[in-house]
């Protein structure tokens, strides 16, 4: 039964992975950026909510009512202003973008907020749990952070393969001639891009801080390790692969914590680096769907 929890544990946790992931494999996957700003944006995301409560007194979940929206706006103008214009130049500069980016954001909260932990409260969820048995339970809050990973998964692969923006994405995916032969502006297409995938990070940006208590300037060191770990654990280009990444991730971690409470990170990290050897592609990449 012990197991049986650290599994279940586990599977919770990579929903959260998942969600943190989904933003990365957009940008990767349309627009072929690596973005090694992610997981500060993630933090960017989580101190919007912080600052919004601390001004209006909101809780935490109405929060992402503003955030959210704000910040798929910030992603549209900063891929049609900074990174667009980054692509033009050669494939290395979005990468230094990105870098610089990174570094700044954990700088400029040092700055204003220190080093200290910012509260998201969670209220009763951070304690709620379901009692399966004596020895298995399930958190309400994590529960509910794979069903919102899962959904949110579910309505962008709706929206990739149901609306004419989500088809310029899949098409500037394959091959972003074929937009411009089409006539269509693939600058807007990749502005939308960018739009949804800093959207979803904000999301996963202010869970992550929701769970641990609280934001703090570096945060996004760590959160960005997961999000790349989790995708190429389930394969790039591939959404649903992040939800199976996720989950192998926390499972691992988690399992591994019965053991020591000092390697689910190690544990974590070598599982992505067999997955890494084995199989580039991941495990739901385009040459395992073959």
């Amino acid at each position: 039964m012990i197991w049986l929890n650290s599994i279940a544990q586990g599977i919770l946790l990579g929903g959260l992975f998942a969600m943190s992931a989904v933003g990365l494999s957009i940008a990767f996957g349309v627009m072929r950026i690596v973005n090694l700003a992610h997981g500060d944006l993630m933090t960017l995301g989580g101190y919007l909510a912080f600052i919004t409560i601390k001004y209006s007194g909101m809780s935490t979940w109405y929060t992402l009512i503003i955030v959210v929206p704000v910040m798929a706006v910030i992603g549209y103008y900063v891929q049609r202003i900074l990174f667009q214009r980054a692509l033009r130049m050669g494939e290395l500069a979005p990468l230094m973008v990105t870098f610089g980016i990174s570094i700044i954001i954990p700088n400029a909260f040092t700055q204003l907020y220190t080093n200290n932990v910012q509260q998201l409260p969670v209220g009763s969820l951070a304690t709620s749990s379901i009692q399966l048995n004596n020895m298995v339970s399930i958190g309400t809050f994590p529960l509910l952070t794979l069903c919102l990973s899962i959904i949110l998964i579910a309505a962008l692969q709706q929206y990739m393969a149901r609306t004419k923006m989500g088809r310029y994405m899949r098409a500037a995916a394959d091959d972003s001639e074929i937009l411009r032969l089409m006539g269509v502006d693939h600058r807007k297409v990749y502005g939308v891009a960018m739009g949804i995938s800093f959207a979803t990070l904000t999301l996963a940006g202010v869970l992550f801080g929701m769970r641990q208590g609280g934001v703090s300037p570096y945060d996004g060191h760590l959160t960005v390790l997961f999000a790349f770990e989790t995708v190429i654990i389930g394969g790039l280009g591939s959404l649903w692969g992040t939800v199976l990444g996720g989950i192998v991730l926390g499972v691992a971690q988690t399992v591994a914590g019965q053991f020591s409470p000092e390697i689910p990170l190690l544990v974590g990290h070598l599982v992505f680096l067999g997955v890494l050897a084995f199989r580039p592609n991941g495990l739901l990449g385009k040459e395992a769907l073959r």
